[in-house]
């Protein structure tokens, strides 16, 4: 499991307007940390698929079908960076091309207040 993954993860159970169920989600943590057996938490943001969610603003990005093995239009909320047990994830999907997740560590940057 390395940065820029993409995952299936449960994301159950969560609560409030965070994002529940099983859904695509990013790998954002380092890769010393997610290659470290004893390291159990992972960073992760994830990814939907409603049309609304694209309204979010600066820290909504569109990734489009097919970007690192996405079978639907998507976008990855920065504003929902949380972190996971690593049981959580279930299955791999592909890996981001480094574009897409220079854009997503901008806005999270931004979301974030990191200069």
């Amino acid at each position: 499991m390395r940065r820029g993954d993409l995952f299936w993860a449960d994301l159950i159970p969560r609560s409030g307007a965070g994002q529940t169920g099983r859904r695509p989600v990013v790998i954002m943590s380092h890769d010393s940390f997610n290659q470290t057996p004893g390291w159990r938490s992972i960073i992760i943001i994830p990814i939907s698929t409603p049309a609304a969610q694209a309204m979010r603003g600066p820290t909504a990005v569109y990734l489009p079908k097919g970007a690192g093995g996405l079978k639907k239009e998507s976008i990855a909320l920065r504003h929902q960076v949380t972190t996971l047990d690593r049981s959580k994830l279930t299955e791999r999907i592909g890996t981001l091309p480094r574009n897409f997740m220079a854009e997503i560590e901008n806005g999270l940057k931004a979301a974030l207040d990191i200069q």
